[in-house]
């Protein structure tokens, strides 16, 4: 094995999985959540989508549910 391999030479591939890795959608939320995760994202250096979809997995994993209570 080589010590030191030098990528800057290498052509980019696209991931040919991707579309089968993750589904567009159209969802809509209020400005301050946006906020909050651009501001988020930008202290964490990452797109604020990934982070929205981390979070959203996370919750899908741990089976987390949201618990509501209406008021009539």
């Amino acid at each position: 094995m080589r010590e030191h391999y030098d990528f800057d030479k290498m052509k980019g591939e696209k991931n040919p999985y991707i579309k089968q890795l993750k589904q567009p959608i159209t969802i809509r939320l209020d400005k301050t959540t946006v906020a909050y995760f651009k501001d988020l994202a930008g202290e964490l250096g990452m797109p604020y989508q990934n982070l929205i979809n981390l979070y959203l997995r996370d919750c899908a994993l741990h089976r987390k549910k949201l618990n509501l209570k209406w008021v009539s």
